[in-house]
């Protein structure tokens, strides 16, 4: 059975989108408006916080009209259905099965998303600043789902998604050095983000 969903999710990988990312100025989330995740809630949490990538991004392409947004939210689309494919596997509820855009089960991820947006929306720096927070959260919140199960299908799957979000940080800080602009890490270490920004 294991075998099987690890095929499945395998597909869902190669049929995903390749994106490029690009890099910004980045404008800092409160620290209070993440959510807590635990071994038990740990795929429901992730599931939605990849929607509320794939979301943000959404709102910020329609705003900016940067292909770079969309092609990631096309990305985060498919890391949304390698953790549904988890879920289903585990006869679990999926929360974003029929969610709509900026719609969120979590309330604390629903208040995250107005807070991103709102600031994405101050100009096309933010907008990057914010894609790069995001995924610096992403990472971190990455990190310690994997720590936190032993189940090698979720720790397939966390590694999978860590790898596409360190992609997606090494987009959005190119772009922000476009503009000159760097970004410090918020929840991940100065040293982890030097390590993703120095790997290809």
């Amino acid at each position: 059975m294991r075998k099987t969903l690890i095929l499945s999710v395998i597909f869902v990988v190669a049929m995903g989108v390749t994106l490029s990312a690009q890099p910004m100025n980045e404008q800092q989330v409160q620290n209070e408006a993440m959510v807590e995740t635990s071994v038990t809630q740990g795929l429901l949490y992730m599931v939605e916080e990849e929607k509320l990538a794939r979301d943000v991004y959404l709102a910020l392409y329609e705003m900016w009209g940067n292909r770079v947004f969309l092609n990631i939210a096309k990305a985060e689309q498919q890391h949304m259905d390698e953790v549904s494919a988890v879920l289903h596997d585990k006869e679990m509820d999926n929360p974003v099965e029929t969610s709509e855009i900026g719609v969120f089960h979590n309330a604390e991820i629903a208040k995250l998303y107005d807070s991103l947006v709102a600031q994405g929306s101050t100009s096309i720096e933010g907008a990057f600043m914010v894609g790069a927070l995001i995924e610096d959260l992403d990472i971190h919140d990455l990190q310690r789902s994997i720590e936190a199960t032993d189940d090698e299908v979720e720790i397939w799957v966390y590694n999978n998604l860590l790898r596409g979000s360190e992609n997606h940080m090494r987009a959005f800080v190119r772009q922000l050095g476009r503009y000159g602009l760097d970004y410090t890490a918020r929840y991940i270490s100065d040293a982890e983000l030097s390590v993703i920004l120095s790997t290809r």
